[in-house]
């Protein structure tokens, strides 16, 4: 079915004056078949049907593309009240793990994010990808990759010692290679690998090698031989090092980068998510945090912003990614997160608006068909108050008055249309 609405348009990257878009929507998806100026009737292929969407937004309304949240972590805790981070997974059966992760993913969209990208899935979110991907449910768009982490490393420090029901870990090359091969083979769209400790993994710290040179060289070979995309936690320069040195897609957190790093990211066109939220609120001991993880966070985020800015301005390409988990980042936190950056690193709207839309797409192999509004591109846009491109307070839920993802309205409403 074919649609239409007139409005004023930020397309990912520039902003277009008001236009005329139109999508056509066709079975589970939709896709973006045209921008006409204002005025331009266009072809009768592109008018919109009987029952399709027809009509121009009011004044003071704007379309800008969907969000794409680069790092999250489906499987928490949705429902009332609070659940402890830690030890919900493990006494909750994956079944009903999946629904949690439903209810976020479907939170999210609601917060005007329709792609994500969790970075530590197994078969609940390949099942949950596939649903979502078939029509079956509706929720945004979603990537998984199954995560590759040695015996007591940051992966595998989510789970008590003695707990019998853990998460696969792989030590030694061949280890390595397989679990990557496991990984490709239950579906994953790419593999997550630790090359530093974390904060909220119980018992290490974030300076803690993960993995010597050669299982990275093995993980990220095989990933990549496999066409899957590799993203690296590593708060530390030790760890960033290591990540860049063997040639990965992606840094998350990249807390304490320098100068002579920001560069040679900034040259080798590798993203980096820096998940600032996050990190400040267990650094603050928010949300039911340990005094271990408090601490570990405060160590980091001290230097943090003074690095950050320094790489943004060396060219570092940073986008959105926040480590949302249902427990410390909500889903529907995300635009906060947008605004967090462009303050950290002294960037414009349309900059910090980049980062969520065109550049995250990028990020995850998608450049061009997500996060932009072009023809041929995914028909996923919100309709907001104001001009957030202009005024980046004006990023927010409380703005948002509707969420279009695949190409039909699953919040809000299209008012004119």
């Amino acid at each position: 079915m074919n649609h239409s609405l007139t409005a004023e348009l930020w397309d990912g990257t520039a902003a277009r004056g008001t236009v005329t878009l139109d999508w056509t929507v066709d079975g589970t998806d939709g896709t973006i078949s045209g921008l006409r100026p204002l005025g331009d009737g266009g072809t009768a292929s592109a008018r919109p049907e009987p029952g399709g969407v027809d009509g121009s937004l009011p004044a003071g309304y704007s379309i800008i593309p969907g969000l794409v949240d680069t790092h999250v972590h489906l499987v928490g805790h949705a429902g009332p009240g609070t659940a402890d981070f830690l030890t919900w997974p493990l006494t909750t059966r994956p079944e009903e793990q999946t629904l949690h992760g439903l209810a976020n993913a479907r939170a999210a969209l609601r917060g005007g994010v329709t792609t994500l990208r969790d970075l530590s899935a197994d078969d609940i979110q390949f099942s949950l990808r596939r649903a979502l991907e078939q029509g079956v449910v509706e929720g945004p768009r979603l990537q998984a990759h199954g995560m590759v982490s040695m015996t007591a490393g940051h992966g595998d420090l989510f789970t008590p010692p003695a707990f019998p029901l853990r998460k696969p870990v792989a030590d030694g090359p061949d280890e390595c290679r397989k679990l990557v091969r496991h990984w490709a083979r239950a579906g994953a769209d790419g593999i997550k690998i630790a090359t530093s400790g974390g904060v909220l993994s119980v018992g290490d710290k974030s300076a803690w090698r993960n993995y010597t040179d050669a299982e990275i060289d093995a993980i990220v070979d095989e990933a990549h031989a496999l066409g899957l995309r590799v993203a690296a936690h590593a708060h530390t320069e030790a760890g960033i090092d290591a990540a860049v040195s063997h040639g990965v897609d992606s840094i998350e957190h990249g807390t304490l980068l320098n100068a002579g790093q920001s560069g040679r990211i900034a040259a080798l066109g590798i993203t980096v998510a820096p998940t600032l939220l996050i990190n400040d609120r267990i650094a603050a001991g928010r949300n039911g945090v340990s005094p271990e993880q408090a601490d570990k966070a405060a160590a980091l985020v001290v230097e943090r912003d003074s690095r950050m800015r320094e790489a943004a301005e060396l060219g570092v390409d940073f986008v959105l990614g926040t480590d949302a988990n249902g427990h410390h980042v909500d889903f529907g936190d995300q635009m906060e997160e947008v605004r967090l950056m462009a303050a950290t690193f002294g960037w414009t709207p349309a900059r910090a608006l980049e980062a969520a839309t065109s550049r995250a797409a990028r990020a995850i192999g998608e450049e061009g068909r997500l996060g932009v509004l072009a023809p041929g591109a995914a028909a996923d846009f919100l309709v907001m108050e104001g001009r957030p491109w202009e005024e980046l307070e004006e990023l927010d839920t409380s703005r948002i008055v509707a969420v279009v993802s695949r190409g039909r309205v699953v919040a809000g409403a299209l008012p004119g249309a």
